[in-house]
């Protein structure tokens, strides 16, 4: 009998032990995870932003959708302004400004087009610009609008985002919520985006 509660004993202390273990790792795991995946959202919506940039330069204003972004992406061009010569020390010295020189012929500006699926998206198939890594198909939410400044400009805005619960679904469900009340506490948003609808941010990244 002592020997068998010998063995029970030593299997509670390893069952104990291991949750132990398991408790310490679990954070450390999912930190890892999420970082990874993070990595990858964060690229996706840096595409997304590059690829807003390049409509609103042809089009004045960004896509609300991303099947416009990506028709465009598949087909469109942007310009670009492409500089060549440089002022020296002494020029800048001597007073002489940028449209001096070009005037002179001492800098020279070309406008050039470029495609968007060339430049933008030359690694990534256009038709997965909409698409979460690590989601299992879910999409990003894609919007578009304008605000009015208090002097009366109106801006052009978009906005690209997606929840935590999305891209980090499958990981501990705990983590991911500890994650969540954390960024409301401080009054974020509980995922990733890119831009805001709400207010001019020059399409800042709120990882940035």
């Amino acid at each position: 009998m002592k020997i068998a509660l010998q063995i029970i004993l030593v299997f509670v202390i390893l069952g104990l032990g291991w949750l132990v273990y398991q408790s310490v790792q679990e954070p450390i795991v999912f930190q890892e995870k999420y970082e990874k995946r993070k990595a990858a959202v964060v690229e996706r919506l840096k595409i997304i932003r590059d690829a807003q940039v390049a409509y609103k330069a042809s089009n004045e204003k960004y896509a609300s959708t991303f099947d416009t972004l990506i028709t465009f992406v598949k087909t469109g061009n942007y310009k670009i302004t492409k500089n060549e010569g440089t002022l020296t020390d002494s020029m800048l010295q001597a007073g002489m400004t940028e449209k001096e020189a070009i005037k002179l012929g001492i800098i020279s500006r070309d406008t050039v087009y470029v495609s968007v699926k060339d430049s933008i998206c030359k690694n990534l198939n256009p038709d997965s610009l909409e698409y979460v890594p690590y989601s299992n198909g879910a999409k990003f939410e894609l919007g578009a609008s304008s605000i009015t400044t208090s002097s009366g400009l109106v801006i052009p805005v978009f906005e690209a985002s997606v929840a935590n619960k999305v891209f980090l679904q499958g990981l501990d469900n705990q983590e991911r919520i500890n994650l969540d009340e954390t960024a409301k506490q401080l009054n974020r948003y509980p995922g990733l985006k890119v831009g805001s609808l709400e207010e001019a941010n020059n399409n800042a990244g709120n990882w940035e």
